[in-house]
């Protein structure tokens, strides 16, 4: 069985594409370039798909950067004020619109030509900042309509979807890559790398360090 892991190098994603690599037997990573805040996320995705043995694709979808005003793609993005509830439709900034959907089109399309039939897709609907395209409601219709567009049985898989951040830090020691995880992952929306906490780097003030911070506190306790 072959997988397709839509990767960015963060948390999440690592710890699907270590999952995915304990049930496929032939995995590959996709990442995407869309004008993101900081591309220190593709370094890190390219060392982790490097330590993890996983052939990676980047791909450029650099436009999706110009169609929306927000403060994780784009050129103005790095000046802007990240914050939780002054996006597009009283979302957060942070919410790329339809940047979830085109991921999944384009992982379909690049792998169903190659006989790929499963995605695996780092959405999680809990613990997290309320964005749309992470609900179940919405991965399960997505899955769905691609593969009526392709006459396909594609299978979209969600490792994390209905588990916290701390019980996401206690599947990646049950695969073995919690340090990996803590040592090479990027989460922070700042692109801070400099300083090192028991949870890995970040600024630790920016929305994603803070539920990161808390994830392996809680996780800590358990």
């Amino acid at each position: 069985m072959k997988a397709c892991v839509v990767f960015s190098g963060g948390q999440d994603s690592t710890t699907c594409l270590a999952w995915a690599k304990k049930n496929f037997k032939e995995v590959y990573a996709l990442n995407f370039f869309y004008e993101q805040r900081h591309v220190v996320e593709m370094k890190c995705a390219e060392k982790i798909a490097k330590i993890l043995e996983t052939p990676l694709q980047i791909v450029d979808l650099s436009f999706l950067g110009t169609l929306s005003n927000n403060s994780l793609s784009g050129p103005d993005s790095a000046g802007q004020k990240i914050d939780l509830t002054s996006g597009f439709n009283n979302l957060p900034s942070t919410f790329v619109v339809g940047r979830n959907a085109l991921f999944l089109s384009v992982a379909a399309a690049w792998a169903l030509p190659r006989g790929i039939e499963n995605i695996v897709f780092g959405a999680s609907q809990v613990d997290f900042s309320g964005y749309p395209d992470c609900r179940e409601e919405f991965l399960r219709s997505q899955e769905k309509t691609l593969s009526l567009a392709t006459d396909s049985n594609l299978k979209i898989h969600t490792p994390i979807l209905k588990i916290t951040k701390a019980q996401t830090f206690e599947l990646a020691a049950e695969l073995g890559v919690l340090e990996l995880i803590l040592e090479e992952t990027h989460t922070c929306y700042k692109g801070e790398r400099t300083t090192r906490h028991a949870w890995g780097y970040g600024c630790g003030q920016c929305p994603a360090c803070v539920l990161r911070k808390e994830g392996f506190e809680k996780y800590g306790k358990s």
